[in-house]
């Protein structure tokens, strides 16, 4: 197994990104034959209401990490939530999945955000290409 550390999690719904301010966190590839990964987020309570909202569908979830720095590329996971714990004021989210495909997942997002936001032409190529080269956090905004 090997070990990493959680810098980001942001939960996909539909083309949007729900930020998830992590206290801390971390990412296991528990490196088995069905490529498994574990993440755990520790989060405060305020997200305890979204996150058994998401439980109760029992649907897969789609979330993107950033590993160890803020530098690194987003990293999409297929996962399903094992448990929510809570800690004092503070919940610990339990994620169990696999590694999806990344840089597509990401541009494809980016791209449609800045589509949304009414960009085209050269001024698209260049937001794209200056937002893919800095690989920001993208906002849950909901600003179709």
């Amino acid at each position: 197994m090997k070990t990493f550390k959680l810098f980001s999690l942001q939960v996909v719904e539909e083309d949007q990104l729900v930020d998830i301010e992590l206290e801390d966190g971390l990412i296991i590839s528990q490196e088995n034959d069905q490529s498994t990964w574990l993440i755990e987020a520790y989060i405060s309570k305020s997200y305890d209401e979204y996150f058994q909202m998401l439980a109760k569908r029992e649907e897969d979830l789609i979330v993107q990490v950033v590993i160890t720095k803020k530098e690194n590329s987003p990293a999409a996971f297929q996962t399903k939530i094992v448990t929510i714990q809570h800690i004092n004021d503070h919940i610990s989210i339990l994620l169990k999945g696999n590694l999806k495909k990344t840089n597509y997942d990401y541009a494809e997002i980016v791209l449609k955000k800045l589509i949304n936001q009414g960009i085209s032409g050269d001024k698209l190529l260049s937001e794209f290409n200056h937002i893919m080269r800095s690989k920001p956090q993208m906002t849950a905004a909901k600003d179709k």
